[in-house]
C-alpha cells in the first residue's frame, strides 16, 4: 500500500503518523516505499535527488515565463528557440541542438510549430544539402519583438525576487552543471 502523501503548495510531505518528521520527498518515493519497509533508507536519496530538484525548479520557473509570454501564444521553449535562432543567425539544426544542449530529434519536434506559423524557415544546407538550416523569418522577428518586453518583465521580477547576487551564483552553478554533464 502506498502511504498517503499530502500536497502542501506543491511539496510532498509524509504524514507524522508513519513515525517520521514531515519531510519533503522526491515524487518517486511512494513507489519505492510501497515495496520496502525501511522508510528511512529512502529519505536521503529522496531529499537530495539532484535530477528531481533541478527538474522541479525548471518546471516552476517555466510556468512563470509561460504565463508572461501567454499573450504572444509562445511557449518558453519556443521563445528560447527563436532567441537562439536570432542570436546565431542562420544555423544548422545540429548547431542549434548542440548550443541548446538538446537532442536533435527533440529540437526538430519543438521547431515544427514555429515553422508551421511561419516564424522560422528550415531549408537544406548551402554547403551540405543533407543538413538543415534554420532562419528566423520576418514574422519570427515580429513575434520575438512582441515577446521580448514580456520576457524582460518576468526576468526582472525573478531577479528582484531572488536578488542579483543569488541569480549570479545560480547562473554559475547552472553553467557548471551543464559542463559536468557534457564532460561525462
Amino acid at each position: 500500500m502506498i502511504p498517503y502523501l499530502k500536497s502542501d503548495y506543491g511539496r510532498r510531505q509524509l504524514q507524522p503518523r508513519f513515525g517520521v518528521d514531515k519531510t519533503t520527498l522526491c515524487v518517486y518515493t511512494p513507489i519505492v516505499m510501497a515495496t520496502h519497509t525501511k522508510l528511512t533508507e529512502y529519505l536521503e536519496p529522496a531529499q537530495g535527488c539532484i535530477c528531481f530538484n533541478i527538474r522541479k525548479s525548471a518546471r516552476a520557473i517555466t510556468q512563470l515565463y509561460e504565463e508572461a509570454l501567454r499573450p504572444t501564444g509562445l511557449r518558453a521553449t519556443q521563445f528560447t528557440l527563436l532567441v537562439a535562432t536570432r542570436v546565431m543567425g542562420t544555423a544548422t539544426i545540429n548547431g542549434l541542438a548542440k548550443g541548446l544542449v538538446m537532442d536533435r530529434t527533440t529540437l526538430t519536434r519543438n521547431m515544427k510549430p514555429l515553422e508551421k506559423h511561419g516564424f522560422i524557415r528550415i531549408t537544406p544546407g548551402k554547403e551540405d544539402r543533407r543538413e538543415r538550416e534554420v532562419t528566423l523569418t520576418l514574422a519570427g522577428q515580429a513575434i520575438l519583438s512582441e515577446a521580448l518586453p514580456l520576457w524582460k518583465t518576468v526576468q526582472q521580477s525573478v531577479v528582484e525576487s531572488l536578488g542579483q547576487n543569488r541569480v549570479t551564483r545560480l547562473m554559475k552553478d547552472v553553467s557548471a552543471t551543464i559542463e559536468l554533464a557534457q564532460v561525462g
